[in-house]
């Protein structure tokens, strides 16, 4: 289900979201223990999301990590809405903003696809994070210039290029949530994708004996071999969204030589 950003008090948020690193921490709660900070409190927070997605992050959850109450954070966020765009935000100061362009755009842009895509499998619950309302923070604005910048290199107008920018973003992550899916299947299922392919052919061919008559293309490239496993350390699925991403780009980044050309 998709968690839409920017549902906290717009001014208090953004006031959160554009904190300067160096602001003193927020003050303490009762006991001698040492004060957090609000970095402290969305970097425990992660950990939760990284480690067991976002249905196990909670207030109390990231209290607890942090050896404190529930109660205790909200002196420094004032609530779950709030702390999820600060996370959002938070985690893609991971992302590069310096790409050599001596090579050129299109190498540019396939290193930056390639760092983003990276990005969101190790961090698969930004995904579930809407693209719809952006949460409008320093790190995602820092991801938006990176690729702007480089694409200005290809001398289209501002238009084209909101466009093609908006392209690489709705592919790249259709290609991550793909491959954080068939990393997270065997843990969720206890079935490898060897497995599933086996057990399913062979009722597959007990269910549908008109296979090849209803589906003939998909029978002719199975005979030419297109469905056989790709040579790589990755599992099946895995290794097919990893080829279909990289293929993929190169389309997009073809269709954007083409745009330059007219």
């Amino acid at each position: 289900m998709a968690i839409y950003a920017s549902q906290g008090d717009p001014r208090e948020t953004m006031l959160l979201l554009w904190r300067k690193p160096a602001d003193p921490e927020a003050r303490s709660g009762p006991g001698p223990k040492p004060g957090l900070t609000i970095d402290t409190v969305v970097e425990a927070a992660i950990e939760i999301a990284d480690e067991k997605g976002m249905e196990a992050l909670s207030m109390r959850a990231v209290g607890e990590r942090l050896d404190r109450t529930a109660m205790a954070l909200y002196t420094y966020i004032p609530n779950k809405s709030v702390l999820i765009d600060l996370m959002f935000d938070q985690v893609q100061a991971e992302m590069p903003t310096g790409y050599d362009l001596g090579r050129g755009w299109r190498a540019a842009i396939g290193e930056w696809a390639g760092d983003l895509c990276d990005f969101y499998t190790r961090h698969p619950w930004v995904l579930q994070v809407s693209e719809a309302r952006p949460v409008l923070g320093p790190n995602e604005n820092a991801v938006y210039e990176t690729v702007v910048r480089i694409l200005n290199e290809t001398g289209l107008e501002p238009r084209p290029i909101l466009h093609i920018s908006g392209t690489l973003f709705h592919f790249i992550r259709g290609a991550a949530q793909t491959i954080a899916e068939t990393r997270s299947a065997l843990e969720v299922t206890g079935v490898s994708d060897e497995e599933w392919w086996h057990v399913r052919s062979a009722v597959m061919h007990e269910v549908a004996p008109d296979f090849a008559e209803r589906f003939p293309l998909i029978t002719a490239f199975g005979e030419q071999g297109v469905f056989e496993p790709i040579e790589s350390s990755l599992s099946y699925f895995e290794a097919e969204a990893q080829d279909t991403f990289d293929n993929g780009l190169a389309l997009i980044l073809d269709g954007i030589e083409v745009t330059r050309t007219r």
